[in-house]
């Protein structure tokens, strides 16, 4: 079930930290607060063809927001995915 996987890697994160980690065969996803360390190994190897080496998960959060003074919200939390994969194996994300 291909959209299975899809519900579990929302998208790939790129930022300049992430950017620089690719150079030591790391790639850093958003994936659902639910989501396993297995349950995301199998997604990237079946959506991206690869093999993954190691998976760490980092839990990011809520953060607190003001708007105009007195309106206080939340900016909702979530979790990524940073993903080593084999020597040899590459994802193209743009």
């Amino acid at each position: 079930m291909q959209s299975e996987k899809f519900d579990i890697i929302k998208f790939p994160l790129v930022t300049e930290k992430a950017t620089g980690a690719v150079a030591d065969n790391k790639y850093t996803f958003r994936v659902d607060r639910r989501a396993r360390k297995t349950q995301i190994k199998e997604a990237i190897e079946e959506i991206y063809n690869v093999k993954v080496e190691k998976i760490n998960i980092v839990n990011i959060p809520p953060k607190k927001k003001s708007y105009r003074f007195r309106i206080e919200g939340y900016k909702s939390g979530y979790k990524k995915a940073i993903v080593t994969l084999k020597e040899g194996d590459k994802i193209a994300i743009t």
